[in-house]
């Protein structure tokens, strides 16, 4: 027996500058459509698009250190776009305000019609905007080349 769930819930980063993350995260989280919903000390939170997004400070100990993606845990994390527009649009506002992008709007092999943008927030971590066309399902995909 199994259940289908029903997207994300919700995820956490734990930025080792809270602040630093906090001042990335107020600008684009609202951008993409998610509204702030707690904002207190050492806590910021937004919902929309059927799931939340929450940044939190650090522990005493790892105050200022950065994301290791090579690590064991977290690799990467990515938001689904309606459009293939809104990728272009999303590169265009990390622009903006500075963002070290990855990788800018490109197309993928991991599905038909992949397209995404790959961009760091200030400690590190790895986030993605991606549009797959159609229902969006990468195992509707052939093999990647």
């Amino acid at each position: 027996m199994s259940i289908e769930i029903n997207g994300m819930a919700h995820f956490f980063v734990t930025a080792g500058d809270f602040e630093r993350s906090r001042a990335f995260y107020a600008q684009l989280l609202p951008f993409l459509g998610l509204t702030p919903v707690l904002d207190g000390d050492g806590f910021y939170y937004c919902v929309g698009g059927r799931t939340a997004v929450g940044v939190r400070a650090p522990s005493d100990e790892h105050r200022g250190e950065r994301f290791d993606q090579g690590r064991p845990g977290l690799h990467h994390l990515c938001f689904r776009a309606r459009e293939r527009d809104d990728v272009d649009r999303v590169h265009d506002f990390l622009r903006q305000v500075g963002a070290t992008v990855v990788h800018p709007p490109e197309e993928g092999a991991w599905a038909q019609g992949y397209y995404s943008i790959l961009f760091e927030d200030p400690d590190g971590v790895r986030l993605e905007v991606n549009h797959v066309p159609g229902k969006g399902l990468l195992a509707d995909r052939e093999s990647p080349t």
